[in-house]
């Protein structure tokens, strides 16, 4: 119940496990850093998989599927790599009773077993693009763990690919970038600012890596998606080679990229509330809930009649058709349980409108429909039901991205001054946005003496509010170049 849901002001990090917990989004795991995610999370998950599978699919990738062991050799012949993940690394050393001539990694990432693959499948200019997408599991072995956040054991999505030229590698990182962008805008409801990583922050063995960065309530980052340029440096290390239409054998330049169930408590983190979980129309799984209130009404089969019917032309209605998804109606028939609990209930699992219809409604003519992200009530006469509705899931959907944007823009400041950044980074939180000579002295001394990063180089221009010839925000030189960093705690 709601009344177990620790205040957001009071405890944040607490009200987030709550709120997952009491909303059986997902649970804590005998194997300790794991989580076992409960049906209400994984309908979610599953959502997210629907809409983004979709959007990867467009741009020609499709999903296959690599093992979630790798030999130990793999790992070590890309250098930076291995360095990388070593100590987030599951190790098999034996198996079926005996120790193993080759120990096999627990899938951390698969750039190494997919390209041992792509060096077979990879013979000519005409084999690419090479374009594979798969959704599977990984293994890190984290220290500290949340649930969805940071776990041992995660779900995602990643996707791998092989193109002919570094240009080509380039503009599908890019694209990659952009689909995680309106995916999580048009879908999470979450605004991003796309951006590239640091030299220090990117990942182990790319190129360059490029990131989506959300705001949570609590003003810290939340890295969303990734999408990584490997340059030829996997290629190098596979002998991932094509004959190109010169005649010569060449290097593949490839490209990475991924999100995770680390969405859905990013999700959570932007929406939710102190009743519960709040959640965009489009990732919900049950978008009504209609209450019958039977009490002692002399006619509960004529209001429940009622309710099937509402519910069908609900469903069925021309409005609801032009929604991206089909709207999905619950009507609680359970006499056992009282209406304020059903309330409560509901507002917990975040389904985001609620009817109630009961024996004066039907009388009138009308139902008592609320928003579950606003708490509004409204009377809505029959004829006019399935209409708002549709209309009220688009204003939902839209109204919740509005917000947050507008709740992360309020608190991204543009600043100067380094030692004003140190003491309003400890008590507002919130992103900066300063100019940053690059150095990586400067990024660790922010690093160490604020417990801030540098989540990314936003490629927005809306995100680059200074004149040109600013000082770095730590070292105030004016004489290295300088690009715009924002600056910010993050999980």
């Amino acid at each position: 119940m709601a009344e177990k849901i620790t205040p957001r002001l009071e405890d944040f990090s607490q009200w987030y496990q709550d709120v997952v917990v009491q909303a059986r989004l997902a649970d804590y795991s005998p194997v300790k850093g794991c989580m076992v995610i409960r049906p209400n999370g994984y309908s979610i998950w599953e959502q997210i998989q629907k809409d983004l599978d979709a959007r990867i699919k467009a741009t020609g990738a499709r999903n296959a599927y690599f093992p979630m062991f790798i030999p130990e050799s793999f790992i070590k012949k890309e250098a930076e790599h291995v360095e990388g993940f070593a100590p987030q690394l599951a190790v098999v050393t034996h198996a079926g009773g005996k120790k193993l001539e080759e120990a096999l990694i627990v899938r951390p990432t698969s750039e190494t077993i997919i390209n041992s693959m792509f060096a077979k499948w990879v013979q000519s200019y005409r084999d690419l693009p090479l374009l594979i997408n798969q959704w599977a599991n990984v293994v890190r072995w984290e220290m500290r763990t949340r649930l969805f956040l940071r776990t041992t054991e995660f779900l995602w999505q990643e996707g791998h690919t092989c193109h002919a030229t570094p240009e080509e590698a380039e503009e599908e990182t890019q694209q990659m970038l952009k689909v995680y962008t309106d995916f999580a805008e048009e879908t999470l409801a979450m605004p991003v600012i796309p951006g590239r990583k640091s030299e220090s922050e990117k990942f182990a063995g790319a190129l360059r890596t490029y990131s989506i960065e959300a705001m949570m309530q609590d003003k810290k980052a939340l890295q969303a998606g990734t999408s990584h340029n490997l340059a030829s440096n996997f290629a190098k290390a596979f002998d991932t080679k094509f004959l190109d239409k010169d005649g010569k054998q060449k290097l593949v330049h490839q490209t990475s990229w991924g999100v995770s169930t680390r969405l859905v408590g990013g999700v959570i983190m932007t929406h939710s509330d102190d009743k519960g979980l709040v959640l965009p129309p489009k990732l919900a799984g049950t978008h009504l809930v209609i209450l019958p209130v039977l009490g002692k009404a002399a006619n509960p089969a004529q209001i429940l009649e009622k309710c099937d019917q509402l519910a069908a032309e609900i469903k069925g209605s021309n409005e609801a058709r032009k929604l991206p998804y089909s709207i999905s109606v619950l009507i609680d028939k359970d006499d056992t349980k009282q209406m304020g609990w059903k309330f409560h209930e509901y507002e917990l699992l975040g389904i985001p409108l609620r009817m109630e219809l009961g024996a004066r409604d039907l009388e009138k003519g009308t139902i008592v429909l609320t928003r579950r992200d606003t708490g509004e009530k409204m009377f809505v006469p029959f004829a006019e039901v399935a209409t708002k509705v549709a209309t009220l899931l688009a204003e939902i959907q839209k109204g919740l991205l509005e917000k947050a944007r507008a709740y992360r823009d309020q608190n991204t400041f543009k600043i100067d001054s380094y030692a004003d950044f140190s003491q309003r980074i400890e008590k507002e939180g919130g992103f900066y946005v300063a100019p940053w000579c690059e150095s990586r002295e400067c990024e660790e001394k922010v690093k160490q003496e604020t417990k801030a990063t540098i989540r990314c180089l936003p490629l927005q221009s809306n995100y680059q509010p200074f004149e040109e010839g600013g000082a770095c925000l730590v070292c105030q030189t004016k004489s290295k170049p300088r690009v715009r960093a924002i600056f910010a705690r993050s999980y």
